[in-house]
């Protein structure tokens, strides 16, 4: 290990010297900078949304996939139970797929009030 970190040292305290002619050399802008950003922004069509609004869709999409996830565990745990033909087996892991759902849906409802709260908070206080 020792010999290992002497030779990084030494490549190191080697390459250090040509740091200085490898240099990248300066760019300077035009005088007109809104001109370049404005054409910089329609060339990668990034939009003039606000900040906000776009994280708050970003939430509300990502919740929306999370619903529809407990959707699909709600059905699932439905059809292991009417399947379960008496098994306690089978009825008690529905039961707990179920109860497990329901604990993430009342996450998830409480996820997007808090979120909801804090972009309008965000979005008032930003002007």
């Amino acid at each position: 290990m020792s010999k290992l970190k002497n030779i990084l040292i030494g490549a190191a305290l080697v390459a250090l010297p040509f740091g200085a002619a490898l240099r990248i050399p300066f760019v300077h802008a035009s005088p007109d900078l809104t001109s370049n950003l404005t054409d910089v922004n329609a060339d990668a069509s990034l939009g003039s949304e606000d900040l906000t609004a776009t994280i708050g869709k970003l939430i509300s999409a990502l919740l929306s996939v999370l619903g529809v996830i407990f959707l699909l565990l709600i059905i699932w745990a439905g059809f292991m139970w009417m399947t379960a033909a008496g098994e306690s087996k089978k009825v008690d892991k529905a039961k707990e797929i179920l109860i497990t759902s329901v604990v993430g849906l009342i996450i998830l409802l409480s996820a997007y009030a808090i979120s909801t709260f804090v972009i309008e908070q965000l979005a008032t206080a930003t002007g």
